[in-house]
């Protein structure tokens, strides 16, 4: 465990297990992503008289692609969830700039869990925002504006990290 931050992110967790199960989601994902990554050219079927396997598997692998990129989204929106989380129960020690940002425009979405709750609204809400492109106008801004500091005050809590 962290300091200051509770199993399962959650100071009591319910029926949901807090943020257990988002943790089975994540493993379950890049569990499946590990399967879809084995190349479509091993389990080449020839066509046209042997001429073009390459053209018969393409269509594959290009499917096998876009859904591994489907579940590294969801992957990282849950990632996102789960930091935001654990951030909520270090307050009041800050963040840097970037960080703070990022934070301050995921929690304009998704509230911090308080009490156990399904977590699949969540998931769409910061997915959403993931792919918007909204985390990275909101990085830029912040970037422009403030010109931050990565160093910080704080760093030798995490030495062990």
């Amino acid at each position: 465990g962290s300091p200051g931050v509770p199993k399962l992110l959650m100071a009591e967790s319910g029926i949901n297990s807090g943020y257990m199960i988002l943790q089975y989601t994540t493993a379950a994902l890049a569990s499946e992503n590990k399967g879809l990554c084995f190349p479509a050219s091993a389990d080449s079927i020839p066509t046209s008289m042997g001429q073009e396997d390459h053209v018969s598997m393409g269509s594959m692998g290009g499917r096998k692609a876009l859904q591994v990129a489907k579940n590294l989204e969801k992957i990282q929106a849950i990632e996102l969830l789960t930091a935001c989380q654990a951030l909520t129960f270090r307050r009041p020690m800050p963040s840097g700039a970037l960080l703070d940002s990022l934070y301050q425009k995921l929690r304009s979405r998704v509230s911090f869990a308080a009490v156990d709750r399904v977590f699949a609204p969540d998931i769409a809400a910061a997915q959403a925002l993931l792919a918007s492109g909204e985390f990275q106008q909101t990085l830029a801004k912040a970037l422009k504006n403030k010109h931050p500091d990565f160093a910080s005050a704080y760093e030798s809590l995490f030495e062990n990290y």
